[in-house]
Order: C-alpha cells, then sequence, then structure tokens
C-alpha cells in the first residue's frame, strides 16, 4: 500500500485548490470556508472508494514484491512479542495481575503500528480490504485466494525467523524469559476448537475495522491512535490474532515441550478461519452491503418521489 496513487492524488487535488483560491485573490473569509471543507470528514462512500483502490492497487503489485512485503510485516510485528515479553519478564510477580494485564495489553499495538505506518502487508487487514474489489466485480475470487495465501504465507515465515531469533537471544539475555513466552503461547492454545474460533471472529472483525477507520483518518498521529484503541482491545480481550499468535504459539513451542507442534496447527487453523470470517463477513460484505450499491439507493429514492 506505500506510495497510494489515490493518497497522491487527492494531495495533488488540495495543493491546485488552495493555489487557485491564491490567484483569484477571493476574501479571507470565503477562501477559509473554502479551506475547512477539504477537512471535512470523509463520508461512508468516500472510505469505501479509497479502500477498493488501495486493494487494486495490491492487486495489482508483482508477486515478490507484495511477498516481501508481508515477509517484513511478519517479522515488524513480533516486536508486540518482544515488549509483551519484556514487561512480563520485568514485573510478574512484583505487579498485580490485574495490572500486569493492562500494561501488556498497552503494549500489544507497537508491532502494529510498526506494520500500518510502515506499510508492510498483514493478513488481518486483507480479509477486509482485498475483498471489496471482489465484491464489486473487480477481481475474481482465484485473484483474492491467490493475494491472501502470499500474504498468509510471508507473514508466517517472516513471524517464523522472529520466534526463533526471540527464543534465542531473549533469555540469553536475559530480556524475554521462557517463562513468558511460554506463558503467551500457553493462553492461545489452552481453548478447544469453537472458543479460538469465535474468539480469532472478534479479533478478525476488529482487524477490519481498524483497516476502515484508518483509512478514514487523515493524519497520523489520529492514525496511531486509532491503532492502540483497536489493536490493545484485541490484547486486553486474549482475543486470537492469527499472525501475532502464530509468533505466540510457535516461540512458545521453541522453547518448551509442553507446547506441542498439535498445540500450534490447532491454533493456526481456527484462528485463521474465525480472523477470515470476522473480518470478510461483518466488515467487507456488511459495509458493502450499504455502501456499495448507491444506484439501488437513488432508484429507491426516485420511486418514493414519484410514487411509482
Amino acid at each position: 500500500m506505500a506510495h497510494d496513487p489515490e493518497v497522491l492524488e487527492k494531495q495533488r487535488s488540495v495543493a491546485e485548490r488552495q493555489a487557485a483560491l491564491a490567484r483569484k485573490h477571493i476574501n479571507n473569509y470565503n477562501g477559509k470556508d473554502e479551506l475547512e471543507n477539504l477537512d471535512k470528514l470523509k463520508d461512508g462512500g468516500e472510505i469505501l472508494k479509497e479502500q477498493i483502490q488501495m486493494a487494486l492497487t495490491e492487486y495489482r503489485r508483482h508477486n515478490k514484491a507484495l511477498f516481501f512485503s508481508s515477509f517484513s510485516g511478519g517479522l515488524e510485528i513480533g516486536f508486540s512479542l518482544l515488549l509483551m515479553g519484556a514487561l512480563y519478564t520485568m514485573f510478574h510477580g512484583t505487579m498485580e495481575k490485574p495490572s500486569l494485564e493492562i500494561a501488556l495489553a498497552f503494549a500489544y499495538p507497537i508491532g502494529f503500528i510498526f506494520v500500518i505506518l510502515g506499510r508492510s502487508e498483514l493478513f488481518t487487514e486483507h480479509t477486509n480490504l482485498a475483498v471489496l474489489p471482489v465484491l464489486n466485480g473487480s477481481v475474481r475470487i482465484a485473484n483474492l485466494l491467490e493475494l491472501w495465501g502470499i500474504i498468509f504465507i510471508g507473514n508466517l515465515m517472516g513471524g517464523y525467523l522472529f520466534s526463533l531469533i526471540l527464543a534465542q537471544m531473549g533469555p540469553a539475555m536475559g530480556v524475554v524469559s521462557k517463562e513468558s513466552l511460554y506463558y503467551f503461547a500457553d493462553k492461545m492454545v489452552q481453548y478447544d476448537w469453537l472458543i479460538t474460533l469465535g474468539s480469532a471472529m472478534f479479533a478478525g472483525w476488529l482487524m477490519g475495522l481498524l483497516s476502515w477507520l484508518v483509512t478514514s483518518s487523515k493524519d497520523t498521529i489520529s492514525r496511531i491512535i486509532v491503532i492502540i484503541l483497536v489493536t490493545t482491545v484485541i490484547g486486553i480481550g486474549g482475543l486470537h490474532h492469527s499472525i501475532v499468535g502464530s509468533i505466540e504459539v510457535f516461540a512458545g513451542m521453541i522453547v518448551d515441550e509442553r507446547i506441542t507442534i498439535v498445540d500450534y496447527l490447532h491454533f493456526q487453523t481456527f484462528a485463521t478461519l474465525g480472523n477470515i470470517l470476522g473480518g470478510t463477513v461483518f466488515v467487507a460484505i456488511v459495509k458493502y452491503s450499504h455502501l456499495g450499491n448507491t444506484n439501488l439507493i437513488s432508484e429507491r429514492f426516485r420511486k418514493r418521489k414519484t410514487g411509482n
């Protein structure tokens, strides 16, 4: 999503309108009013259009570039586990459990900030974003599955590498203990498939909303605030995120034999399915159903107005 042509075009349009106002020597009041209109909140249709254009940009990218962007995203989001592991290692046993859990929840967003603001690819963003061009007929389902597959594999491979590095260096440096890595992994694998699936649906739903809200935001500060608010909910709720959770469980499996490959596969399967369902159904389909068919809305209005 780097160098999004839609964003660049909007910035160019704003600059041209500002220059036009200066050339016409309009009075201060009207000039201010015109410029304020440029900063008005985006409506739902505008956000939907931007999201579709962003998704189409990703579909046009070379698969190799898409993979390495996804691999980078898998590495970067691992810093959430690094920070949470460091906090757990420092304060476990000295801080009351509710206070520690809140601190860990507020550490959870750091990897998402790196990924989203750094324009790397994250699978759970695309459970919403990449579906929209399918819904409006711009791309085929086969294209969607290919895009999902590349991003998902890239994220997992980046996450595996981060897990291997953290599992070796963290305990050796005394920054992240093996106990902390086991703790986070055990939290992800202790539930049966139905609970994991439901939890992951909520996480996918929230990630789809995050993608939508980031697009609606106009500046970096507001985007950071939105990322923190949404992903902190995922962290404090202990919800199952298929990429961060993959790093957590994989790292726990490396350092502690109580976490097995079966535990990992169980988590990864149902967390991924849940994330897809949450982002696709509750965000992409629901949002598109009331914003994507403006012709139907206007036609219904015309019939009501004419009495036909």
